[in-house]
């Protein structure tokens, strides 16, 4: 059987934490979080459902998980450990938190000070638990860790309140639930770091309009880079929310996954008003000729197609706002790079995934690609060609002077400034090339 420290309990079914000498935790800040009311938690009676990652060994109980969101909880550690490695503390809040593994993860391999693991499903806690367990609780008089389960905005609200913030929050949400963004910005120190999630593909994809507008404040329309669509629309919706507050939001990086799907960014929160060119606009997409363009405000009424001789272009579709800038920092990813290296996480034959991934965002990065990516089949379909190989596009997109970039996002497509009419120009002439190739 496995017990947590003492504690003392108050007449209400709320806990009261006894004052510590720790700068990590005060009473103030979690008497109102509901525990369960025994001193005591028997782990004998969880299911067991035991799993490794990165060397961790842990339960996940009966609660959800994903082993594919692996990645993601790679990045939320390595961003987590540079922070504290520049800052020389690290306090997390962890607000969704499951069964516990990233919680388990920012203590052992981030090196956290303090985490706060919370889940508002009481019956997870169990297994949270005993995931934390694996480290000890306290340090003398400073606490390492402690699991509530309370509702996540709450927990937020009472830190704010309290003026008791975190270096880290992790939000990793389900849905299109946009509603924990401003208590996480309000509970998050100036500079700090807040990694948030979408899971909703069907508003990213431009199926629900209303949703999206009612979550992140964007009318979002089919486009075929939706899955960017989705990462720009998370980012859009926390600088809005951030600029509500009196801050501004820099996202460090955005990514996305197939399962789920899974949006999940990590941006910088700090004080101050966004400036006029604040990367947060309007993105269109031309039907007739395959274009995309990114609009400030300043240019709403005059949205139309180079294509079209019309003032109004009837092909051009229209989303936002939304946010319109770099999706990552090629400086923060490289500096990723660099401690997953020396964690050997990466090399030697090791972590050639994450690796490629992240070259991929440091690709991705360069300021003159433009929003969105262009699909082969899009191009092969235009062309009226078969599908040409991407390397070759790439390849001959850079001899004619024009960025190009494998997306991260989409195997099979390419972020450039190339216009898609010579984009289909390209494939066209690659076809050619080919078939005179095969007669001789």
């Amino acid at each position: 059987m496995l017990t947590v420290a003492p504690r003392t309990l108050s007449p209400s079914p709320f806990l009261h934490i006894p004052q510590t000498n720790s700068h990590f935790l005060t009473s103030s800040s979690i008497h109102l979080f509901q525990f369960s009311h025994s001193n005591k938690i028997p782990l004998n009676n969880c299911l067991s459902n035991n799993r490794t990652e990165r060397g961790l060994d842990f339960d996940i109980g009966d609660t959800f998980f994903r082993h594919e969101s692996a990645t993601g909880r790679d990045l939320g550690v390595l961003a987590a450990a540079l922070y504290r490695k520049s800052k020389g503390r690290l306090r997390v809040l962890d607000a969704l938190c499951g069964c516990g593994i990233r919680s388990l993860r920012y203590l052992v391999e981030s090196e956290a000070d303090f985490v706060l693991a919370n889940d508002a499903n009481d019956e997870n806690r169990r297994v949270i638990v005993k995931n934390l367990s694996r480290v000890a609780e306290n340090i003398g008089d400073n606490r390492r860790w402690l699991v509530t389960n309370c509702d996540a905005n709450r927990v937020m609200t009472e830190f704010y309140l309290k003026k008791d913030f975190f270096d880290f929050i992790d939000v990793d949400s389900f849905g299109s639930d946009s509603s924990f963004l401003r208590p996480a910005i309000n509970a998050l120190k100036l500079d700090g770091l807040l990694y948030v999630t979408s899971t909703d593909g069907f508003s990213s994809g431009g199926h629900r309009p209303s949703q999206s507008l009612a979550a992140y404040g964007a009318y979002v329309r089919p486009m075929p880079f939706s899955n960017e669509i989705g990462l720009r629309m998370l980012i859009g919706g926390v600088a809005r929310e951030a600029s509500v507050l009196g801050f501004y939001a820099t996202p460090l990086f955005s990514y996305y996954s197939y399962h789920g799907p899974v949006f999940r960014v990590m941006l910088r929160i700090n004080r101050g008003r966004i400036h006029k060119n604040r990367h947060y606009g309007f993105v269109s997409y031309c039907e007739k000729c395959g274009n995309s363009q990114a609009f400030s405000w300043s240019e709403l009424g005059q949205m139309s197609c180079p294509c079209n001789d019309s003032r109004v272009s009837e092909s051009l579709v229209v989303s936002g706002p939304l946010w319109i800038g770099p999706l990552h920092s090629a400086d923060y990813i490289e500096d990723i790079l660099t401690l997953a290296k020396q964690w050997e996480w990466i090399g030697n034959g090791q972590g050639k995934d994450l690796e490629k991934l992240l070259r991929q965002m440091v690709d991705e990065s360069d300021s003159k690609l433009p929003v969105g990516y262009i699909k082969m089949d899009e191009v092969a379909s235009r062309a009226k060609v078969n599908s040409p190989p991407l390397s070759t596009m790439m390849s001959e997109m850079i001899k004619a002077g024009y960025a190009a970039s494998r997306s991260h996002i989409a195997s099979n497509a390419i972020k450039t400034n190339c216009p898609m009419a010579e984009c289909i120009r390209i494939a066209q002439l690659q076809r050619n090339c080919l078939g005179a190739h095969q007669v001789t």
